[in-house]
């Protein structure tokens, strides 16, 4: 054995020789060599002619590296492009390329070679012991030192590699049993049904149901415990990371995702002091100083400067088992579907684990998401996190996010500077007996609060923005549209005239409407918006651009997206009945032809009256102008309401009523959100008798947040320019309307036109024509 380590010394040090030589060589790598390569030139053509050598400049170095960290292999087509950003030949880049790739595989099998001279000397240290346990062998029976004659050599070896086993076995065991989160025997087969798992009560607030020991079945082969976590193969998005920065990796991410989910499940399970209940509506509050006390150094790194804190958690029962819950949180496509006001966008980048005998237990990806509020004030989140899941009982599943933008930070060696941290976020699911699970959700996030307006600060701050409350919300509303729409029973206050499949395509074509709302209010990079930048808009007002070509669910040419917030002295829910009110709809709709409005069709979503879809039709001006539809939704929870809607065309929700297919039913969708405004309302002061003088007493006004947003097709040619007037017409339209909310609500208001008057003194109209609004000048 010491012979052989002899022989790989002797052979390493030849392969430290050429691995000099090819170090020296790969220097050019920053250093190219102007002229062809070996592999393109024939010696004996040519003379021998002086190598002439150009430096790259820093600037170069740096692009070259950033292409290289994507593609380590770039074709033709790159290397053109770029050597003409670079100001470099194609063979220079080429050079380059092959000159670093020859230095990384030279760096690589460095460290390859180093870690083989450890196991060597590991081996060669394993090998002394062996012999020294043969020298002195002991008895098992007595532990007195054994006859040599009792004890064959072929026995001696079997006993020797028998204890490493066990050894070991037992570090894999000890390992499951971590990530598991019981005790796992190494002298135990697979789990028996009859076992059980008892759980620590003491601090446990998931209810009396759990004050016993709950039999569990957890479905582990007897293969599981060898691998604790599956490994899935490397997906596209990891295929370029070398092999052993990969597994490291790994190893950080596993022990990322089992202290997270130590930490979501305390925050979930404990109450005072940790949470304090607010003086103000109530709600849950994190107390800092308890939670620094308690979790020591937060698992993702100390605050960045300049960030605030959000903690938010809610509790609620939700119509869904707790498997179900599970799988749609574990799916991106359903994940989002599930949350579509919420999430723009979101993937998974990365799958480590899929879970353990074909359930989710154990599973582990990463993920990356777009959060949205609806308002053009409050930016997109964009966040890179971990998704871990794990059973904790029959029936009790958690799982939990976290930001990995520290493990990347350290893995790419160069600092990052993401808007918002996730710090362990998540929700603890219990089933129930009636079908329900109890569902603890903890939203625990820091930010930079100098992106956020103003009008959204103490909104976002409360944790009522992107927090607890509005995911728990969410989810219960969408969960109860799921259970009625399954149900064979139609609510009483649909119409009846609508077919199984008609009320499947209008509710397909709604949601699509929706979806395409919330992208035009804040502007994910799932749809290709340019934002303008006019010195006629208002500063608040976030006007929008993009093409639309080939795409059948829209009409093609030119779409405006205009979108504002403004703050206004009433109820969110006396808001949304206002809005929502297809009698009262003339009051503010100057698209409308200002007459009352007739439901045509209405399909229910929940208990609420306010969660449905409807068909509206318009009256006509005169008889020579043609009826027209407009397809609305509404839907209102807790944390908010939303009420968006578009016209239509008369054949086509004629094919959509009967079950056609709704994909091809062209809509630009416009519309309301509304959501409370927050602790530390900037209403008034009042009396009993109005408003009171400074010195008075009263009360402060709560108020709403209201968001308004027009999608508007300005050109039908999608090669056309934009005009100012365009741009200028769609201002006045969002500001007309506000006033005209603010003015049958009885605040504030002038204008009660349909006619909008901007700077210039040009008067245009807004109408309807075939489903799409359109915007002309009739005068100046």
């Amino acid at each position: 054995m010491a012979r052989m380590g002899e022989n790989y010394e002797t052979s390493n040090i030849v392969g430290g020789r050429r691995s000099r030589d090819e170090e020296h060589e790969s220097r050019s790598g920053s250093d190219n060599m102007e002229g062809a390569s070996g592999d393109d030139q024939d010696a004996s053509d040519k003379p021998p002619r002086k190598k002439r050598y150009h430096r790259h400049t820093p600037q170069q170095i740096q692009e070259l590296e950033a292409l290289f960290k994507e593609c380590p292999h770039p074709d033709e087509k790159q290397r053109l492009e770029l050597s003409r950003r670079l100001c470099l030949e194609t063979r220079q880049v080429k050079f380059w390329f092959q000159n670093r790739r020859t230095q990384m595989k030279t760096q690589l099998e460095r460290h390859e070679n180093s870690i083989l001279r450890q196991e060597n000397d590991k081996l060669r240290a394993e090998n002394m012991s062996m012999r020294e346990a043969m020298r002195n062998p002991i008895c098992t029976n007595c532990g007195g030192p054994a006859m040599i004659g009792e004890i064959s050599l072929e026995e001696q070896h079997l006993r020797i590699e028998n204890a490493r086993l066990k050894d070991e076995l037992d570090r894999v065991c000890a390992l499951a049993g971590k990530f598991l989160g019981r005790p796992v025997s190494s002298l135990a087969g697979p789990p028996m049904p009859n076992s059980s798992l008892e759980l620590g009560v003491g601090s446990n607030g998931f209810g009396g149901g759990l004050n016993t020991v709950i039999p569990t079945t957890l479905p582990l082969g007897p293969t599981d415990y060898g691998s604790p976590l599956p490994v899935m193969p490397p997906t596209k998005a990891t295929m370029n990371i070398a092999p052993i920065e990969r597994s490291l990796e790994r190893s950080m991410y596993l022990e990322l995702a089992l202290a997270s989910m130590d930490e979501l499940v305390k925050m979930a399970q404990t109450d005072e002091p940790l949470w304090l209940r607010s003086f103000e509506g109530g709600r849950e509050i994190l107390n800092h100083e308890e939670y620094v006390r308690t979790f020591n150094t937060p698992c993702i790194g100390m605050k960045p400067n300049g960030f605030v804190t959000e903690a938010s958690r809610e509790t609620g029962m939700v119509i869904i088992n707790s498997l179900a819950l599970v799988e749609t949180l574990m799916d991106s496509n359903k994940w989002a579907e599930m949350f579509p006001c919420i999430i723009a966008r979101t993937a998974t980048t990365d799958v480590i684990s899929n879970g353990m005998g074909g359930t989710r237990n154990g599973a582990l990806q990463l993920m990356h998401a777009e959060l949205q509020v609806l308002s053009p004030l409050v930016p997109v989140r964009e966040v890179n996190f971990l998704r871990f899941c794990k059973q904790h009982a029959e029936g009790v599943w958690a799982v939990v996010d976290v930001s990995i933008d520290t493990i990347r930070e350290t893995s790419s060696g160069g600092p990052t500077y993401p808007s918002c941290r996730r710090l362990p976020s998540g929700c603890v699911v219990q089933d129930m007996p009636n079908g329900y699970s109890k569902v603890t959700w903890v939203e625990h996030a820091e930010y930079d609060e100098s992106v956020v307006h103003q009008l959204y600060r103490s909104l976002i701050s409360a944790g009522m923005g992107f927090g607890a409350q509005r995911w728990v919300a969410t989810l219960q509303r969408q969960c109860e549209c799921l259970a009625i729409l399954m149900s064979s029973n139609v609510p009483t206050r649909d119409h009846t005239a609508i077919t199984a499949g008609g009320r499947r395509s209008m509710l397909k074509l709604a949601q699509r409407m929706t979806n395409n709302f919330c992208a035009g209010v804040c502007a994910s990079t799932l749809h290709k918006w340019n934002k303008l930048r006019t010195d006629n808009v208002d500063e608040d007002v976030r006007v929008m651009t993009r093409k639309s070509v080939d795409d059948p669910g829209e009409p093609p040419g030119i779409v405006l997206s205009a979108a504002t917030s403004v703050w206004l002295p009433v109820t969110p829910q006396r808001l949304f009945d206002f809005l929502r009110n297809e009698h009262l709809r003339s009051e503010w709709d100057i698209l409308s032809n200002g007459g009352p409005m007739q439901e045509m069709a209405h399909i229910a979503k929940g208990q609420d009256h306010g969660n449905c879809v409807s068909l509206l039709r318009a009256s006509a001006m005169n008889a020579n102008q043609s009826s027209m539809l407009i397809l609305q939704e509404t839907c209102i929870d807790a944390a908010g309401s939303l009420v968006v809607y578009a016209p239509v065309d008369i054949p086509a929700m004629h094919v959509v009523m009967n079950g056609g297919d709704s994909a091809y039913v062209a809509l630009l969708p416009s519309g309301f959100a509304i959501v409370p405004d927050g602790p530390g309302s900037r209403g008034p002061m009042t009396g009993d008798d109005g408003p009171t003088s400074n010195g008075g007493s009263g009360h402060r006004v709560s108020g709403s947040l209201l968001t308004v947003a027009f999608q508007i097709l300005v050109n039908s040619l999608p090669t056309a320019k934009l005009t100012v007037e365009s741009v200028e017409t769609v201002n006045n339209l969002i500001s007309c309307t506000v006033q005209k909310i603010k003015a049958a609500l009885q605040w504030g208001g002038e204008s009660r036109t349909n006619r909008v008057q901007n700077n210039r003194g040009t008067v245009v109209r807004a109408y309807r024509h075939h489903g799409t609004v359109v915007v002309v000048v009739l005068s100046t």
